[in-house]
């Protein structure tokens, strides 16, 4: 069977590394994995079926136990979430004998590094796009994407960015804003510990202007010395900050056809295209516009599910009609939401 012609030569790649460790390529993987550290993981390693059903259990109420009387049973109104297993993705190379023999040692680690990488970057994407439909929110054919998402600057007011407006509301994070959205977890009794703030690397920059943020008393001591001067994000709130490349991007247009939302700074313009939402796209347009904005959240572990089938997997074969070594990673599993109001998704301007 055909490979087609994607394979790593000598003009392609000199450098070539002669053994690629499927421990490197784990590692990498789990090191570059941010959302999915933050949310509830479940294995279903070695199990037959391509759903899941998993209880989602509701909250009690303690009951008054009078004198010589029964105990009050909770009535059991549990439900199932389920999590269709279909998301399969590999990540391949063909490496011929000619690079492998004349390759040397010190580029072997590019390979690993970037099959972990471009692995656990679509991992992270796939739980990022499950903040668009958190407290209700629809996705399907909607015209405002991310609907029932608030502004980062005052954490209540929803984003909107019709279709042909060509702009959006959408707001920088602002001290009012966070604790507005730290208050709105509060308020649906989704627990204290185990919060987390997922942010772009543009609200990185923000909040490092934020005289609130950069106190000491207000991010607090991480183990290796406080977070901003080693230049790490700290805390708000008490509240862990992880910066993610892989914030959705919201593109808003002058067009009749719905927002886009893609995990690239521009939108195809000039064509027509599916989003990442399932959005089909239209911007023929001689002279589209595009005003980008950018998706972050505030979660709870229980918000979201990362069920793993299967695991990082690597594996080799030696291919004769090409002279040289297949190489794949890939891993199968699927991502579900496990509870609507543990989670808050906000917009900031790009």
């Amino acid at each position: 069977m055909a490979l087609g012609s994607n394979h790593v030569t000598n003009t392609t790649q000199d450098k070539f590394i002669p053994e690629i460790w499927s421990d490197e390529i784990i590692g990498a993987f789990k090191s570059n994995l941010v959302v999915a550290n933050l949310v509830t993981k479940i294995s279903h390693s070695g199990k037959k079926g391509d759903t899941l059903n998993i209880p989602k259990g509701t909250r009690g109420a303690a009951s008054l136990k009078a004198a010589q009387t029964q105990v009050t049973l909770i009535a059991d109104t549990e439900s199932d979430v389920n999590v269709t297993i279909n998301k399969h993705y590999e990540y391949s190379r063909l490496i011929e004998d000619i690079t492998a023999t004349q390759a040397i040692d010190s580029y072997r680690r590019f390979y690993t590094d970037d099959a972990g990488y471009s692995l656990a970057q679509q991992v992270d994407q796939d739980l990022q796009l499950l903040g668009a439909s958190v407290n209700s929110g629809s996705i399907a054919g909607a015209t405002n994407s991310y609907e029932k998402a608030v502004l980062g600057s005052d954490g209540s007011t929803n984003f909107s960015g019709a279709a042909g407006s060509g702009t959006g509301n959408g707001t920088a994070l602002a001290d009012v804003g966070i604790r507005k959205m730290v208050q709105t977890l509060d308020d649906f009794d989704v627990p204290m510990s185990e919060r987390y703030f997922i942010i772009p690397p543009v609200e990185k920059n923000n909040l490092l202007g934020l005289s609130r943020f950069t106190e000491q008393a207000f991010t607090g001591e991480l183990s290796d010395g406080n977070a901003i001067r080693t230049g790490l994000v700290g805390d708000l709130y008490g509240i862990p900050v992880y910066v993610s490349t892989q914030c959705p991007w919201i593109h808003v247009n002058n067009q009749t056809s719905p927002q886009s939302v893609t995990f690239t700074a521009s939108a195809p313009t000039g064509a027509t295209f599916v989003d990442e939402l399932g959005h089909t796209v239209d911007w023929n347009s001689s002279s589209p516009t595009d005003t980008p904005f950018r998706a972050g959240m505030l979660l709870h572990k229980s918000a979201f599910v990362h069920v793993e089938q299967l695991s990082v997997r690597t594996q080799s074969q030696y291919k004769q009609e090409w002279l040289g070594d297949l190489f794949t990673a890939d891993t199968l599993y699927g991502v579900g939401e496990m509870r609507d109001d543990a989670a808050l998704a906000f917009v900031v301007p790009a």
